[in-house]
């Protein structure tokens, strides 16, 4: 942050410790940050982490923040807040921004859930302050990288549209082992998520709504193969923002190779039940561990014609690794999630925006460019 400002962080997990320290490392001018989570040890345990990591002074206040109700503490703290930063499960996402409504504080959220940022976005029409949706790493850094792409291939050969823009993100582990190859680096049930539910896609410049694991692809990245298949979530707002600009536009997860045969064997008999979530989260999370050793790998490409009808293609392709913030070593898939956060969470602060702000909405130039991202994703 460029400037002082009182940052609350609602939940206690990686993204949000992360965050924390992030915001103390990398900030030209400390904020003051709250930690607010329903179990308070765990809020205490993690402010105390971030002032054991940090390199700078600094005081990092713990609360009670309970499912339902608030307390009088909350009500003080919530009060004297600038930015909510919420890194809790998507399917509380509406009711903490509605907190953030209620206290006229600027919103910043991680959630691929379809069905509560349509609910978020009805609520905060109206706001007098921003609010920031699905801005982690995908969505949010991956598709702001993407409209990137998309702009600077238009404005460079002097057209209106374009014949495919495709986007990936792998969270992935150093290594993987059969039958899964797969390590758990993030949260079991937003993987089990984004396998069941439908994604957004534009085909033949129309938005579509397509099944998950749908169209399965080899892909080599820097030498590397990898799987892909589309997964849900991840677009964001781009297909609406590109209908009509864009023939073939998609996100899909990258994995390696033998991945996805596994989930469709065990998948088998579950499409059509009604906990199918659920049951491929406790079917994963009983075979795959959770492994601290992980890399990101991300990949954009536009493609399409110049005025002469000459084809071109344009891809970015990033390698992210752990990296070591004051003195603590945080994982890739923590930075890289925690920093588009905070970048967006600056955005708000310093832009004074109102209402709904969405992925396509960002300048991705300033934002790609920003003091948060550059260090974790380097410059475009």
């Amino acid at each position: 942050m460029n400037k002082h400002s009182n940052i609350i962080i609602a939940g206690a997990g990686g993204i949000a410790e992360a965050a924390g320290l992030l915001l103390m490392e990398w900030s030209a001018v400390p904020p003051t940050i709250f930690i607010g989570n329903r179990t308070l040890s765990k809020a205490q345990k993690v402010a105390r982490w971030i002032e054991e990591g940090t390199s700078k002074p600094c005081s990092v206040t713990a609360f009670h923040l309970p499912e339902e109700g608030l307390t009088e503490e909350m009500k003080e703290i919530l009060g004297q807040g600038n930015v909510l930063l919420d890194c809790l499960p998507g399917r509380l996402a509406p009711k903490i921004a509605r907190l953030a409504k209620d206290f006229h504080m600027h919103y910043v959220n991680l959630t691929e859930y379809v069905a509560e940022t349509t609910e978020i976005m009805e609520l905060a029409k109206d706001a007098t302050t921003g609010f920031v949706l699905q801005t982690g790493l995908a969505p949010g850094y991956i598709n702001i990288l993407a409209n990137h792409l998309f702009q600077k291939f238009c404005s460079d050969f002097e057209v209106d549209n374009v014949d495919k823009l495709e986007f990936k993100v792998g969270a992935l582990t150093d290594h993987a082992v059969s039958p899964h190859y797969y390590g758990f680096t993030w949260s079991p049930v937003g993987v089990a998520t984004e396998y069941l539910k439908d994604t957004l896609v534009l085909r033949d410049f129309k938005k579509t709504r397509l099944p998950a694991l749908s169209e399965r692809a080899s892909i080599i990245i820097d030498g590397i193969t990898y799987e892909e298949d589309l997964t849900s979530g991840g677009a964001a707002d781009l297909p609406d923002a590109l209908a009509g600009k864009v023939s073939s536009l998609d996100y899909k997860t990258l994995r390696y190779p033998g991945h996805y045969v596994w989930v469709e064997e065990q998948l088998a008999g579950l499409r059509n039940t009604s906990e199918a979530i659920a049951a491929l989260q406790q079917k994963m999370e009983a075979l795959i561990p959770h492994n601290e050793d992980d890399r990101i790998i991300l990949y954009a490409a536009v493609e399409g014609k110049d005025t002469d009808g000459t084809m071109h293609r344009r891809e970015i392709s990033k390698r992210i690794l752990p990296q070591t913030i004051g003195r603590h070593k945080l994982r890739a898939i923590q930075i890289t999630t925690a920093v588009c956060l905070l970048q967006s969470a600056q955005l708000l602060v310093e832009s004074h925006c109102s209402g709904v702000v969405l992925q396509s909405q960002i300048d991705p130039k300033s934002f790609l460019n920003g003091n948060f991202i550059v260090p974790a994703f380097g410059k475009v």
